[in-house]
């Protein structure tokens, strides 16, 4: 166990933050799932933009790396062109 105030206060903000990124690591991951189990473009266009907003938002936090979010949603643009 820690023995100074600020290695205390380091675990308990460290603690927050895990389940804050947590959350949005789950919305992410829920969102992807969604716009993956569509299978009509028109509907699958305006999740498209918000998982790709999501995506750039948690990459510019830095929950996630921008390299990651760019092949996420290149990813799901190849996804999306291929529907019907």
């Amino acid at each position: 166990m820690a023995h100074h105030k600020s290695a205390i206060k380091r675990i308990r903000t460290a603690e927050k933050a895990r389940l804050v990124n947590r959350q949005y690591m789950k919305q992410m991951k829920k969102s992807v799932k969604e716009l993956l189990a569509t299978d009509k473009k028109d509907e699958a266009q305006p999740k498209l933009e918000q998982t790709a907003s999501l995506l750039d938002r948690l990459a510019q936090k830095g929950i996630i790396h921008k390299n990651k979010a760019a092949n996420q949603k290149s990813r799901l643009n190849k996804f999306v062109n291929t529907l019907n």
